[in-house]
């Protein structure tokens, strides 16, 4: 479930779930017996033949999405799926364009080191043109800050009912992208994370994604909705990552959580939009393996009978007001962040947002480990602590986490 044991039988508690992947907890039974059934039973045939665990599956997931959701491809990653989303959305809207934030992660292939917007992901490579990043709405580090839908906000933030009104000049940033660097009215598509992960957990202000898409309609283009790391009730307001913002993308794209640690992923969008896709064959050979779609039908299960979503919206509200009483107790915590069991702490030299050095970082990430706890470093400078369990965390585990967080904050302060 939410513990891990080394060589030498010492436990740790998972705060990290495999960046994301471990959604409802390590060996968890149902999982377990799933897979075994489905081992006897099949394990491969490819979509030219497909079989009942696809369907289940497919079923089961598309229960969960707006209506207009319907048509699912199965793959095996986050960038595979990422991959497809860009081509399914230059063979329907007929542009060659792609927007993405800066401090986002999206993958790693040629393609998706070009969708990517941060260094420690860029090989010194070329990568395909057409690419373009907008200025990331971080209300941290963004001179223009911003309030966000977070119990957390930053120090000194504003309050704003509604949409906050920092959104003005992060969409007029977004609007010079598209007037300078895109031919009018051309752009394919916009994609952004519901909360960015590997950029350290960030949220956007109010009102942003929504107003996002609204513009890069205006433009002729589509909205993808990165899900891979937010999907599968981890947030805990929502099922997905794009309800709070209050918007049905064109085409989401899933991976990490949705079959609990086997590779697995999909891109689900509208009969129009797959219908451009018919021009030429298209497969994967090993998409729709009968062994992760049965995992994944047992994720969806477990998450619906064990009310995975209330838990981790509960849990979630009580890990992070106990890392807000961290903050004010340790200036070295400049930000806390976060929604339901995606959370973390930015990390900065006392009364500076400057961050922590890396020997700092890494000394701190591994004493947290020699004490039991497994975090994951994140950010454009790996100075934020991710906190990313299993969603079956406990309030109790929570409060050995924050024990251990003010040991190690104390050593390091």
């Amino acid at each position: 479930m939410q513990w891990l044991y080394d060589h030498e039988g010492r436990r740790y508690l998972d705060l990290l779930g495999g960046i994301l992947t471990v959604s409802v907890g390590h060996c968890h039974r149902k999982i377990v017996a799933a897979v075994e059934e489905q081992l006897k039973t099949l394990w491969h045939t490819t979509t030219l033949y497909r079989h009942s665990k696809q369907f289940e599956f497919i079923e089961k997931l598309t229960s969960k999405l707006p209506e207009k959701l319907q048509v699912v491809y199965l793959t095996n990653s986050g960038t595979e799926a990422n991959d497809l989303a860009i081509v399914l959305a230059k063979c329907y809207t007929g542009h060659n364009d792609i927007i993405s934030l800066q401090n986002s992660y999206h993958g790693n292939s040629s393609s998706m080191m070009a969708l990517t917007a941060m260094q420690s992901f860029r090989q010194p490579i070329p990568v395909p043109p057409g690419f373009h990043h907008a200025m990331v709405p971080d209300p941290f580090r963004n001179e223009w800050g911003g309030c966000r839908d977070c119990i957390s906000q930053v120090p000194d933030s504003c309050s704003c009912t509604g949409d906050c009104l920092s959104t003005d000049k992060y969409i007029d940033q977004l609007k010079e992208v598209l007037e300078f660097s895109i031919p009018s009215r051309r752009v394919a598509a916009f994609f952004a994370e519901s909360i960015q992960g590997a950029g350290g957990i960030v949220q956007f202000p109010k009102g942003y994604i929504k107003r996002a898409q609204q513009l890069i309609k205006e433009h002729g283009g589509i909205f993808v909705a990165d899900e891979v790391q937010t999907g599968f009730a981890r947030t805990g307001d929502t099922f997905w990552g794009f309800e709070s913002h209050g918007i049905i993308p064109d085409i989401v794209t899933l991976a990490k959580g949705i079959a609990n640690g086997l590779p697995f992923a999909a891109v689900v969008t509208t009969k129009e939009i797959a219908e451009a896709h018919t021009k030429a064959n298209y497969f994967n050979t090993f998409s729709g393996n009968a062994l992760a779609a049965a995992a994944g039908v047992a994720v969806l299960e477990v998450i619906d009978d064990e009310n995975i979503q209330d838990h981790c919206k509960k849990i979630g509200e009580y890990f992070i007001r106990q890392l807000i009483q961290l903050q004010q107790q340790f200036p070295i915590i400049g930000d806390v962040r976060g929604k339901g069991l995606m959370l973390a702490m930015e990390l900065v030299r006392p009364g500076t947002k400057e961050n922590l050095s890396d020997n700092c970082m890494i000394r701190m990430h591994q004493r947290l480990k020699d004490l039991g706890v497994l975090t994951g470093l994140g950010g454009r400078n790996l100075n934020v602590l991710k906190i990313t369990p299993p969603m079956c965390i406990t309030k109790e585990d929570v409060d050995f986490a924050v024990s251990v967080f003010n040991d190690v904050f104390k050593q390091f302060s």
